[in-house]
């Protein structure tokens, strides 16, 4: 027989050590199915959103429910990490030869730091389980690697609630929580989930330069610049290209805009996550000239690197395009012969309105 007591304990020391670990916020639901949730995710599916991503169709069984991906589970221990930046996201728009990157790749890949401390929960729970005579317990831990539908379990957890732009906001650190969770054969009590409190604010609908959002609460990923400039292979379609501005790695502007962020406070604790002096404001006239091993440099222990340079070039060189700078042009010229198709699309389209910015100046 589980000691219930002994359980909520256990609980509660749970949420004063993820603190300490560096976790901003800590919640438990159950494991098992939700309906709504999935009925979510089949019709979102079903609908296409997910564009290219198609390793989201081929284990939606597995994101269903926790159970789905290890039936074991009794519990999802939420966690949330936050990355809440000194300086406002969104300051860069008036910079066209700068490239803007998404605030939470300007630090360290946050994978890392985030699955480190989860790891290090993981073992002390372990051990505190086995030292309370509540047998051995089993866990697992995930990022965002794995098939785990991480937002709406923090959301049904406590930590936050799913907002109009699909990402989970909390009252005390707003639209900046990395997530993670670990899954385990203990039973804990559940949290109280979250109250949606978005009220009849839009601001994130509106700020989205590319119109993603079908409705509040539902992103086409289709026509977000992160899935764009991330997700996307091969050449981003024509429709978006000037939507795209001076962003070269992702998208702040629906988080950026949300009026919970002023209580959150920034996560100067986390080193990891402070930007790199090199990434919190690059020149696109340097970015064009990286080559494989130039980018693979820059980027190191960067979230970044994973898309490859082909890729980031072509982003770099949508913003090229949009930054009317007519001194880019020969480094753009340059990129016309790129071994990569996507990349010498990309610069013959900047070229092209580089020469239609500059034939109109005086």
């Amino acid at each position: 027989m589980v000691n219930a007591a002994e359980i909520d304990l256990l609980r509660q020391d749970l949420a004063v050590e993820a603190r300490r670990m560096g976790f901003a916020a800590c919640g438990i639901t159950p494991a098992g199915e939700d309906a709504a949730r999935m009925a979510r995710l089949d019709a979102w599916l079903q609908a296409g959103m997910h564009g290219d991503m198609a390793w989201m169709e081929a284990r939606a069984h597995h994101r269903r429910s926790p159970q789905g991906l290890w039936p074991e589970a009794r519990s999802v221990i939420a966690l949330g990490m936050s990355y809440a930046p000194a300086r406002d996201p969104l300051e860069l728009a008036d910079a066209p030869e700068r490239g803007r990157i998404s605030v939470y790749a300007q630090g360290a890949d946050y994978h890392d730091t985030v699955k480190k401390a989860l790891k290090a929960l993981a073992r002390w729970l372990v051990s505190e389980a086995e030292k309370r005579g509540l047998g051995a317990a089993g866990v697992k831990v995930f990022v965002d690697t794995a098939p785990v539908m991480e937002k709406p379990l923090a959301a049904a957890a406590g930590l936050g609630w799913q907002g109009k732009h699909s990402n989970v906001v909390s009252r005390d650190h707003g639209s900046w929580l990395f997530l993670g969770a670990i899954y385990t054969t203990l039973e804990f009590p559940p949290d109280v989930a979250a109250s949606d409190r978005c009220g009849t604010c839009t601001a994130c609908q509106q700020a989205c330069p590319t119109q993603a959002f079908p409705r509040p609460y539902v992103v086409d990923a289709r026509r977000c610049i992160s899935y764009l400039t991330i997700e996307l292979k091969g050449p981003v379609p024509l429709e978006f290209r000037e939507a795209l501005g001076n962003r070269i790695y992702g998208c702040d502007d629906c988080l950026a805009v949300c009026p919970w962020n002023k209580f959150a406070e920034t996560a100067q604790r986390i080193k990891a996550f402070l930007p790199r002096a090199e990434l919190a404001a690059p020149r696109l006239a340097e970015l064009l000239t990286l080559d494989d091993a130039g980018f693979r440099k820059l980027f190191s222990g960067s979230p970044i690197k994973r898309i490859g340079r082909d890729r980031f070039v072509r982003n770099c060189l949508y913003a090229a395009g949009n930054s009317g700078d007519g001194g880019l042009m020969p480094a753009v010229q340059r990129l016309i012969t790129d071994s990569d198709p996507a990349v010498s699309d990309a610069a013959r389209w900047a070229l092209q309105k580089l020469g239609r910015n500059s034939a109109r100046l005086p």
